[in-house]
């Protein structure tokens, strides 16, 4: 697993990938700061929150060769034909891309030590809604991984990923036009932006925590059973 970590973590920057990635990050991260320093507040959690929109469309960027690539350039092969458990090479894939969304994040320390320089703040609400973000990250780059592991074309991918995201994390606005209660009641409490929407409110619930890593854990088994499907046909 380390070793899978350690190549595809190098390979984000050895293209521009991993550049364009943070950059889009930085760049939000920086215009939406700036906007709200200007106004003279201080809800650096809200900010951080705010960021859902642009993991919905940047995620799949990280996620749509990990296993599209390999299997596009018959690496795969090699995989299958090895003596490596398939569980460690989702995994290592896994927390390379994680790892690059996390550092996204670097910039958001820089903002609340310019912020707490001015005035009290709560760290621990900055705290839980970088968990609130770390834990949709986890879950839609899970999403994006077994995604990845049904093609060899990583633009198609990242097509669906998108689709998918958009459907997760959008599923409030989705809920307003079924006409259906319960379903209606089950969107709202699903959707992914109303989950993490709660961390940034300072609100830490356990059933929210539950509810991310079940969807990390559940994808990233469904990966390892697609992989397997694939080393014995």
């Amino acid at each position: 697993m380390v070793a899978i970590f350690k190549r595809e973590f190098k390979s984000y920057f050895k293209t521009p990938i991993g550049y364009i990635f943070l950059a889009l990050y930085y760049f939000f991260f920086g215009w939406f700061f700036s906007r709200l320093y200007e106004a003279g507040s201080p809800e650096l959690p809200s900010l951080i929150v705010s960021m859902a929109l642009i993991a919905t469309f940047t995620l799949p960027i990280i996620t749509m060769r990990l296993l599209s690539d390999d299997r596009r350039q018959r690496i795969d092969q090699i995989i299958f034909t090895s003596p490596v458990r398939l569980s460690g090479v989702v995994l290592g894939k896994f927390l390379a891309a994680f790892c690059v969304y996390a550092i996204g994040f670097a910039p958001t320390v820089i903002y609340e030590i310019i912020i707490a320089s001015n005035i009290k703040v709560n760290v621990f609400s900055y705290l839980y809604a970088l968990l609130g973000m770390f834990l949709l990250g986890a879950a839609l780059i899970s999403i994006g991984l077994f995604i990845s592991s049904l093609t060899e074309s990583p633009s198609m991918a990242a097509m669906i990923t998108l689709v998918v995201n958009f459907i997760v994390i959008f599923m409030t606005d989705i809920a307003n036009y079924v006409r259906i209660g319960w379903i209606s009641k089950i969107c709202y409490k699903i959707a992914f932006v109303s989950v993490v929407n709660s961390f940034g409110k300072m609100v830490l619930s356990i059933p929210d925590i539950i509810y991310f890593l079940s969807i990390s854990a559940a994808f990233l088994f469904l990966t390892v059973r697609s992989l397997e499907k694939k080393r014995w046909a």
